[in-house]
């Protein structure tokens, strides 16, 4: 039984003196001198006649040069010391590795499934950058999949975090819609998705019409979904800056937290908490929409479980999301060989370097900062107050063992909180802490080079917004203050705003 409180949170770690949330890393404490420079460094700026000091760097040292092509999100951090480059290397390699399902000869690339979303990571993060949504109905692109629920019980769940909203796997289906299965194995169903016009008309007259989606299963290969499924749509994100984002000290992204909105601002972000698979304690959801993983190995070894239906050091079960009911799957052959590799399909070495990968792939530099349209468009964005959930700047922790994430002043503009977003962005799917209307602030370094990378220019967690004006016109709840003001906005001041996004 996990019992966690945010009060207990905020109790320093014995063997760190750090909370919680970023204890596990290697931290030398800050002196009270240093917290109030850097105090001074984040601050949000008031003269927008001119860059910020060391504006171009959004990762500090850890920035690279933003390549022209499209593998601007595939570079190592620009700091990290030669002896680590092969590290990057071999993690880059296994992140691109396609499994095979069991048996077969490649022992080291078998346990694939049975039931799975993508044969390797880069499947759906191409390139390192964001999925998108099905181009038609025989698209059988991998970077987008459905994520399943139920409401819990009080006896079908045994986390006990402040505020949990407690809900389990789908009884058939389990948490995660897989579209992929191995030969032999039925696929479990396959994703629809129809669209409705919605028109926004701005202070100018234009009309921009956004899609609105609604999803559905066809083909269910386990019979009928419980009647009280909840479905949510997720898109592969971007893979840059996740170790600058796991190095933001918890205590700083807990002192953004205003739940009740005490200064009255109408903006009450507040921490996800969540259990971390990797250090069995509840901890600071950093990663994912809705902030449902805490640190990157979290993250990347529940995408084994989930995308790919392989075990690891954190799932060990070799069947991945497969239920009792799927008796088939669950007795298929496996890829853990019990002399080999930890016994598990992935192990421990393997998920390290993965982990080392995903926390080291660099932020390019930003581009164009004095151009007076960009500075424009950032004041009115500081402005439209968008910072109050899209922080700017933060410094990271001074790391002993981490040199590519210590101490270094970057730009993500996110405050890693949960935010209502209204009703045109809400799921209806709670997820931990976060409310079917919540979503985590996510970071918008790289949005620029989304179409350079990608290939398209769709964005949110399901790809329905087809450009950032879109993407902001779909923000609601506490955003709608924003919102309104970017339709209000004359159209100079509007392509300024997206002129400076472009440029982040």
């Amino acid at each position: 039984m996990v019992r966690f409180s945010l009060f207990l949170m905020l109790l320093a770690s014995p063997a760190l003196g750090q909370p919680l949330g970023d204890g596990h890393l290697n931290i030398i404490a800050r002196s009270a001198a240093e917290s109030a420079r850097i105090a001074q460094v984040v601050a949000p700026t008031n003269d927008f006649s001119k860059p910020e000091h060391f504006e171009d760097k959004p990762a500090g040292a850890a920035t690279v040069r933003a390549r022209g092509n499209a593998d601007a999100f595939s570079q190592l951090s620009g700091n990290m010391p030669f002896a680590r480059e092969m590290d990057f290397k071999l993690g880059n390699a296994l992140f691109r590795k396609s499994w095979v399902a069991s048996p077969s000869s490649t022992l080291a690339s078998d346990g694939l499934g049975p039931l799975y979303n993508a044969r390797a990571c880069q499947d759906c993060h191409l390139k390192d950058g964001r999925g998108h949504t099905p181009a038609g109905p025989d698209d059988k692109s991998v970077s987008m999949f459905l994520r399943l629920s139920i409401p819990a019980t009080a006896a079908s769940t045994e986390i006990e975090i402040e505020d949990w909203i407690a809900t389990v796997d789908e009884p058939r289906y389990g948490g995660q819609l897989q579209d992929f299965a191995t030969p032999g194995q039925t696929a479990e169903a396959q994703m629809k998705i129809t669209y409705s016009d919605l028109p926004v008309t701005l202070a100018d007259g234009s009309v921009i019409t956004l899609r609105a989606p609604r999803y559905s299963l066809a083909d269910l290969g386990y019979g009928p979904l419980h009647p009280d499924t909840m479905l949510s749509p997720r898109v592969a994100p971007q893979m840059i800056g996740l170790g600058l984002l796991e190095a933001i000290p918890a205590a700083d992204i807990l002192a953004r937290s205003d739940p009740k909105d005490a200064d009255g601002d109408g903006i009450s972000g507040r921490p996800a908490i969540v259990p971390s698979a990797e250090f069995g304690v509840p901890m600071l959801g950093r990663f994912g929409y809705k902030g449902g993983a805490a640190t990157v190995k979290d993250q990347s070894a529940a995408a084994f479980l989930g995308d790919m239906g392989l075990s690891s050091p954190l799932h060990p079960l070799p069947w991945g999301d497969c239920t009792d009911f799927q008796a088939d799957c669950r007795n298929a052959p496996h890829g853990q060989e019990p002399d080999n590799r930890d016994g598990l399909e992935v192990d421990m070495q393997s998920l390290d370097l993965v982990t080392f990968y995903a926390r080291n792939l660099a932020v390019p530099a930003r581009r164009d900062i004095a151009d007076p349209q960009v500075l424009r468009g950032k004041e009115v964005f500081y402005t439209l107050n968008c910072i109050a959930c899209h922080t700017p700047k933060h410094v990271t922790n001074r790391l002993q063992n981490q040199p590519e994430q210590s101490f270094q002043l970057i730009w993500p503009y996110t405050d890693l909180l949960l935010h209502d977003m209204g009703e045109g962005l809400a799921d209806n799917r709670p997820e931990g802490r976060a409310t079917g209307r919540e979503w985590k602030t996510p970071p918008l370094w790289g949005i620029g080079l989304t179409e350079q990378v990608s290939n398209h220019s769709e964005f949110l967690h399901d790809g329905r917004a087809r450009s950032l004006l879109e993407a902001i016109l779909w923000h609601g709840g506490e955003a709608q203050a924003a919102r309104d003001g970017v339709i209000a906005l004359d159209t100079q001041d509007r392509a300024a705003l997206i002129t400076f996004l472009e440029s982040l």
